[in-house]
C-alpha cells in the first residue's frame, strides 16, 4: 500500500537537541572555569546530576515523564500555557534552576548563591542561540512537501518546542504540528499518533513515522498501526525488543526509502 503521509519527530531528527544542550551547558559552565578555575566538563556532569534529582523528586514527575520534558529541557523553558502541571512548573523553575547550580558548584567547593543564580540566568540564553536544525533538514523536507502529507509529532513543553521549529525555519513544511504538551498526552501513547493522523486525514496503514527514539518514535508508531523509520545516525545496534521497518543514517536516504 503506497505511502501517502509521513510523521516526523523534532528532536535530535530535525534539529540538533543532545549536542546544542551540551553545548549551551559548556558555554555556561566556562563562566566558572574563568571565575573559580572549574572544569567546565566536570561541572556541567554535576549540573546534569543535580538536575535529574531534583527533577525526579518534584511532584510534577509523572506529568513530564508522559509528556515527555526532560530535565535539563527544565532548566530553559518558560513553562507558559493554562495546564495546571505548567502552572506549578512555572512557580517552581526559578528555585530549581538555582538549586540546580548551586548544588553543582558546591560539588567543586564554591558555595556562592549570587554565582549559582548568574549561571541559572546564563543557561536559557546559551540554549536559546543554539536552534540548528541537521543540514539536509529543509531540503528533504522541501522534496517530501509536495508528495505526502507533512505532520510534526514532538514530545516537550509547547513554548520550547515552538522555539525550535520556529528557530530552525520548520513550521512551513508541515501540515500540522502535534506538541505533547499542548494535547495532553505524548509518544509512545497511540492516541498523539492518531491526532497527528486524523489533523492531516491520514490512515494508519498508509502512513510512516520518522524518529530517533526505538521507544518513543517507532514502537510508539508500530503500536499505532504505523511504519516505523529509525534514523540512526550513530550506526547503533537496535537490539530485540524493537524492530523498525527500515533504517536510515540521514534525512537525505529518506526519499528513497519511501520509494
Amino acid at each position: 500500500m503506497a505511502i501517502t503521509a509521513i510523521l516526523c519527530d523534532l528532536d535530535d531528527t530535525l534539529v540538533v537537541e543532545e549536542a546544542s544542550a551540551e553545548a549551551a551547558f559548556l558555554a555556561t559552565c566556562e563562566r566558572a572555569r574563568e571565575q573559580y578555575g572549574i572544569d567546565p566538563k566536570v561541572l556541567h556532569q554535576a549540573v546534569r546530576h543535580h538536575a535529574r534529582q531534583l527533577w525526579r523528586a518534584f511532584p510534577t514527575i509523572t506529568y513530564c515523564r508522559t509528556i515527555g520534558i526532560s530535565s535539563w529541557e527544565g532548566l530553559w523553558a518558560r513553562f507558559s500555557g493554562d495546564d495546571p502541571n505548567l502552572k506549578t512548573l512555572h512557580q517552581w523553575a526559578p528555585t530549581y534552576r538555582r538549586e540546580t547550580w548551586e548544588r553543582a558548584l558546591a560539588d567543586q567547593g564554591v558555595h556562592d548563591l549570587s554565582f549559582a543564580k548568574q549561571l541559572a540566568a546564563v543557561f536559557p540564553g546559551e540554549r536559546r542561540a543554539r536552534h540548528v536544525a541537521f543540514p539536509d533538514a529543509e531540503t528533504v523536507l522541501k522534496d517530501l512537501r509536495g508528495i505526502y502529507r507533512l505532520a510534526l509529532v514532538t514530545n516537550g513543553v509547547p513554548d520550547l518546542q515552538h522555539e525550535k521549529i520556529q528557530g530552525a525555519n520548520l513550521a512551513q513544511y508541515f501540515d500540522a504540528i502535534i506538541i505533547s504538551g499542548e494535547v495532553g498526552v505524548g509518544k509512545p501513547d497511540p492516541r498523539i499518533f492518531a491526532l497527528a493522523l486524523e489533523e492531516i486525514t491520514a490512515c494508519p496503514a498508509k502512513a510512516v513515522m520518522v524518529g530517533d527514539s526505538l521507544a518513543r518514535d517507532i514502537n510508539g508508531a508500530q503500536q499505532a498501526g504505523l511504519k516505523g523509520i529509525w534514523i540512526n545516525r550513530s550506526g547503533d545496534d537496535c537490539g530485540d525488543e524493537v524492530t523498525p521497518d527500515a533504517q536510515i543514517t540521514s534525512l537525505s536516504e529518506l526519499p528513497d526509502v519511501l520509494q
